[in-house]
């Protein structure tokens, strides 16, 4: 992360800090905490079952950045870089990645399915509201039904140049702002696209973020990976 994104991360977090915001704030949060629970809504229902990406998408680019240390937080918060999502997140993604197969490109997974105590680490180190999780309400990665990611080029493997680097808690980051070359604006709105066409849609504060659109109540979880296996 360059100087300007760490300078304004750190600013950030040093005027958030002082806010009367506190994580305790998820006492009447739904979180599923056992792997009896999970289970018993996969039982009612199967698309709710949390899928390994590379099942359903092996040609998909996988880059953890949380089971790394090359991340926002400058440490590991992952134990493996593996990549979950629900099933029909999964079926999803399988389609998009057909799509882009054709214009010589695939996706990179910077992130997917995130349990919530990671969520709750997470803002416990960066009390930011505007691009952070909430503990008291949760994140879509914790329902595993978010995704952070890029393209990149097939014939390269190189990412397209996009408006910002992953996670620079910047204005630039939105995904409508204007001042980007014209690259980047071309890549950036392909992404959007692809991705609406197949059912996401992007997050209002980050370029990288996606959302699927589903009906289904999908829970918070808080298993960890290898729950999955």
């Amino acid at each position: 992360m360059n100087t300007i994104f760490k300078a304004f991360s750190i600013s950030t977090l040093v005027f958030l800090s002082i806010l009367p915001i506190k994580a305790q704030k998820t006492q009447k949060l739904l979180v599923i905490y056992t792997e009896e629970a999970y289970l018993k809504t996969v039982k009612e229902d199967g698309d709710k079952a949390l899928v390994l990406i590379k099942k359903y998408v092996p040609s998909i680019k996988l880059d953890i950045k949380y089971a790394t240390s090359q991340n926002i937080f400058y440490q590991k918060l992952y134990p493996k870089a593996v990549a979950y999502v629900r099933l029909p997140v999964a079926k999803a993604l399988a389609k998009v990645q057909e799509e882009l197969k054709s214009k010589g490109l695939s996706l990179k997974i910077y992130d997917a399915y995130r349990p919530y105590s990671v969520t709750v680490q997470m803002f416990e180190m960066l009390p930011d509201t505007l691009y952070m999780g909430l503990p008291w309400t949760g994140s879509k990665h914790n329902k595993g039904i978010a995704l952070d990611l890029t393209l990149v080029s097939l014939k390269t493997g190189k990412e397209l140049k996009m408006p910002t680097p992953f996670d620079a808690l910047v204005y630039a980051s939105h995904p409508e702002f204007p001042l980007v070359s014209d690259e980047v604006k071309q890549n950036r709105e392909l992404l959007k696209d692809v991705m609406k066409r197949h059912g996401f849609v992007v997050d209002p504060m980050e370029w990288w973020h996606f959302n699927y659109k589903s009906s289904t109540n999908f829970e918070i979880l808080d298993l960890p990976f290898k729950t999955f296996e």
